[in-house]
């Protein structure tokens, strides 16, 4: 009897959660293939005709659509996250220019310079570490930029924590997702 009553209790509490859950959710339909959406509730979604190029999944009342994109109307606090510590990122902060000349540098042309040493005790950290022409990057070694005539053109700073939303990458090449996502062309 008590296993019943806790049994019926969670799920109760689940029905509540999801309701809860999907009352607050609206799906994103795409129309016309442009950037021209209209948004629905969960309820009318579910209704929606299977068209042939829809993902589904098939439920005991049918088959139901995959949304591509889902907002969550009462999410009100975005996390924040600061890019990964990286070549890539550093090169991106940088501007894909070296810190110490200011030439403009693909990427197979520059690396990562640590501006006090390793060797001296410098970090692996946004505010020691700088995009360098090759070139300039062996001349100085393991030396500090000013022991070989080199001054830095910028202070390394760590970027911004942005929301993590501003780190998504449409990888997939999701159509309906370049209406929301600030994806950049990989150089």
């Amino acid at each position: 009897m008590k296993n019943k009553h806790l049994t019926r209790g969670a799920v109760a509490v689940s029905n509540s959660f999801m309701n809860d859950i999907l009352n607050k959710t609206i799906v994103l339909v795409l129309i016309d293939g442009d950037d021209h959406i209209r948004p629905v509730t969960w309820d009318e979604w579910i209704a929606l005709p299977v068209r042939p190029q829809d993902n589904a999944v098939q439920t005991v009342r049918g088959q139901v659509r995959v949304p591509t994109v889902i907002v969550a109307v009462n999410f009100a606090k975005v996390p924040k996250k600061r890019p990964k510590l990286c070549a890539k990122t550093i090169r991106e902060r940088d501007r894909n220019r070296c810190q110490y000349t200011g030439e403009v540098l693909k990427p197979e042309e520059g690396s990562l310079d640590h501006v006090v040493p390793r060797s001296r005790g410098g970090k692996d950290a946004w505010e020691n570490l700088v995009w360098s022409s090759k070139d300039v990057n062996s001349r100085k070694g393991n030396r500090l930029p000013h022991e070989v005539g080199l001054k830095l053109l910028s202070v390394p700073r760590a970027p911004k924590e942005l929301p993590v939303t501003a780190h998504l990458r449409n990888t997939h090449g999701v159509a309906e997702w370049k209406l929301f996502l600030n994806d950049k062309a990989e150089p």
